[in-house]
């Protein structure tokens, strides 16, 4: 009779172990199909990824060639400008008088208006931010103090 007894628990117990072999099954086949969508999702993001730092990549050669030409432009112009002035010196020093104090005057004008177009001439912008980086280096603190005072004239004719 004891085994009579088991016999339904015994079968009901079989169908339980059948129904977590299903599940599990299932599991498997969800660990799997969960396994497949995240590896899409990771090639997918690589792929975005690299798109991006091309993209990126692009943009920051064509800033570089931008900027580039921006700077050409405005070597050219500098140059031009210096070419003027230096012109002007010395239309100065011919049309000025030649003779006397204001002739030794006029001409101290126009050399000093020539040197000066000379040199923005053939330092162009980029030879004159060169010379005020070796200017600032050499000499921090004056260079402070004249950032200072800009300042503050500045700040004074805002204000008023």
């Amino acid at each position: 009779m004891a085994s009579a007894t088991f016999q339904p628990t015994k079968e009901k117990g079989a169908e339980a172990l059948q129904k977590v072999k299903e599940t599990g099954a299932a599991l498997e086949k969800t660990t799997e199909a969960g396994a497949e969508a995240f590896g899409k999702v990771k090639e997918a993001g690589a792929e975005a990824l690299g798109k991006a730092r091309e993209a990126a990549g692009a943009v920051g050669a064509m800033a570089t060639e931008t900027a580039s030409a921006v700077g050409k432009k405005a070597d050219e112009l500098t140059a031009v400008a210096g070419h003027e002035i230096r012109e002007f010196g010395q239309s100065i020093g011919k049309k000025g008088p030649h003779d006397g104090m204001a002739g030794q005057a006029s001409q101290a004008v126009a050399d000093t208006i020539m040197g000066g177009g000379r040199y923005i001439e053939e330092a162009k912008l980029s030879g004159m931010a060169h010379d005020v980086e070796q200017l600032v280096k050499n000499h921090p603190i004056p260079a402070l103090l004249v950032c200072f005072g800009i300042g503050y004239c500045v700040g004074r004719a805002l204000r008023d």
